[in-house]
C-alpha cells in the first residue's frame, strides 16, 4: 500500500466534498473513511483511478451519514449528484484548500493545526510537538477548529500570513524525516509565490531552498544524525542554494523584512561558508537579533544563544541560556553542547544523556546518547 500516494489525494477529494456542499468536518470524516476502506481494498485490487475511486467512496459515505443525520436531511436534494467513478480532472485543489482552511472566522493558530491535521495528513501529536503543546490540548483545538468551520461558508478564503505559517510547519515535518512532506511544500511554496507578489512568500521559498539543500548530507549512512559543523559541504545541492539566495536577495532589496527572509538569511550565512570554522557567527548573531524583534519567539532565543556561543565564546552562550525558561525543547542539548565548548566535558556527558531521555525522537535521541558516550569514554581513558 503505497501511503504517500493516499496521502497526496486528500487534498483533492477534501476540496471536492466541500465544493459539492459538504461542511469541513463532514467532509474531512467521509474522506478519511474512504482512506480506511482503501487500505483495506487496493492491496488485493487496485483501482485504475485511485483518486477518481476515493472521490467517489467519500462522497458515498457523506452521503450515507447526510441520510443519517436528521438535522441534514435537507442536503437529500443532492443525492443524484453523486460523481460518477472514472477519470477525473488534474487540477491540483491543495493549495486552494490551505487558503480555504485558513478561514477568518479561525484563529491563525488553529487555522493552522486544523490545516495540518486535514491537509497535510500529520497527526496530532506531531502538531501538538511543533506548537509545544500537550497532545490533549491540540485535540482539543482542532476539534473546535472543526466545529466552527462546519458552519460557517467557505468564500472568505483566508489570508497569506497563515498559509505560510501551514507551509513552514509542513516542510519542517517533511525535514526533520518524520513525516516526507518538504518536497510537496517547496512545490506549494512555488505555486504560491507564482500567484502572488509577497516578500515573505519569498523569504519562505529562500528558507525551504537553503535548507532543503543540506538535506542528503544530514544523516549518516546508518541513518544518524549529522551536525551542520560535520556535514560533507560537498554534498550540498549548490544549485538550490544558488536559487535560494537569488530568490531572498530580491525579497531582501524590497526593504520589508519578515521572519521568513531573516530565517532565510541565517540559512545563507551558513550555505555560504566554504567550512564551519569560516562560518560569519557575528552576522548570525545580528539575524538572530532582527528575527526575535520579529518574533518574540523563545525558541528564537535559544538558538540566538547557540550562535551567541559560537561568536563570543561558549561563557557569552551559556549567560544568554541563563536568561531562557530550562523547559524549552532542546534547551538541555544546547546547555550540554556549550558546556562542551566551554572546556566543562563531566557536566556535558551528564546533559547530554539528560537530553536524549527527553528526545522526541529516535534518531535525535540516538545522536545525544552518543555524544554523552563519547565525552564519558574520553574521561575513563
Amino acid at each position: 500500500m503505497d501511503q504517500a500516494l493516499l496521502r497526496s489525494l486528500i487534498p483533492s477529494a477534501l476540496a471536492v466534498l466541500v465544493r459539492r456542499g459538504a461542511d469541513f468536518a463532514a467532509a474531512e470524516d467521509a474522506v478519511q473513511e474512504a482512506l480506511v476502506e482503501a487500505v483495506r481494498v487496493w492491496p488485493a485490487d487496485p483501482p485504475r483511478d485511485p483518486k477518481g475511486w476515493l472521490i467517489t467512496v467519500a462522497w458515498r459515505r457523506f452521503l450515507d451519514t447526510a441520510r443519517a443525520d436528521a438535522a441534514r436531511r435537507r442536503r437529500e436534494d443532492v443525492v443524484d449528484t453523486e460523481p460518477t467513478p472514472g477519470p477525473t480532472s488534474g487540477v491540483d485543489d491543495t493549495l486552494a484548500l490551505y487558503f480555504l482552511c485558513a478561514h477568518p472566522s479561525l484563529t491563525p493558530s488553529s487555522a493552522v493545526a486544523l490545516t495540518l491535521r486535514a491537509v497535510g495528513g500529520l497527526t496530532t501529536r506531531q502538531i501538538a510537538q511543533a506548537y509545544l503543546v500537550p497532545e490533549a490540548t491540540m485535540a482539543q483545538r482542532i476539534s473546535r477548529a472543526k466545529r466552527t468551520v462546519s458552519t460557517v461558508r467557505f468564500d472568505q478564503p483566508g489570508d497569506v500570513t497563515t498559509v505560510l505559517r501551514v507551509l513552514y510547519l509542513v516542510f519542517n515535518e517533511g525535514y526533520t524525516g518524520a513525516v516526507d512532506l518538504a518536497a510537496e511544500a517547496i512545490r506549494l511554496t512555488r505555486q504560491l509565490a507564482v500567484a502572488i507578489d509577497h516578500p515573505e512568500v519569498a523569504g519562505l521559498l529562500a528558507l525551504m531552498l537553503l535548507h532543503h539543500a543540506r538535506r542528503p548530507s544530514r544523516t549518516a549512512p546508518d541513518g544518524s544524525l549529522v551536525p551542520l559543523a560535520e556535514q560533507d559541504r560537498g554534498r550540498w545541492d549548490t544549485t538550490a542554494i544558488a536559487e535560494g539566495v537569488g530568490v531572498l536577495q530580491a525579497a531582501l532589496a524590497r526593504d520589508r523584512l519578515g521572519e521568513f527572509q531573516a530565517q532565510a538569511a541565517i540559512a545563507a550565512l551558513h550555505a555560504d561558508a566554504p567550512t564551519a570554522e569560516e562560518t560569519d557567527w557575528v552576522q548570525i548573531v545580528e539575524w538572530y537579533d532582527e528575527l526575535a524583534r520579529l518574533t518574540d519567539s523563545p525558541v528564537v532565543r535559544l538558538n540566538r544563544a547557540v550562535a551567541v556561543g559560537a561568536a563570543d565564546g561558549a561563557r557569552a552562550g551559556l549567560a544568554a541560556l541563563a536568561a531562557l525558561d530550562d523547559s524549552l525543547p532542546r534547551y538541555t542539548a544546547v546547555a550540554a553542547y556549550l558546556h562542551e565548548r566551554a572546556g566543562d566535558p563531566e557536566t556535558a556527558a551528564r546533559l547530554y544523556a539528560e537530553a536524549a531521555r527527553k528526545a522526541a525522537n529516535l534518531a535525535e535521541r540516538d545522536h545525544l546518547t552518543r555524544q554523552a558516550a563519547r565525552l564519558n569514554d574520553h574521561r575513563r581513558r
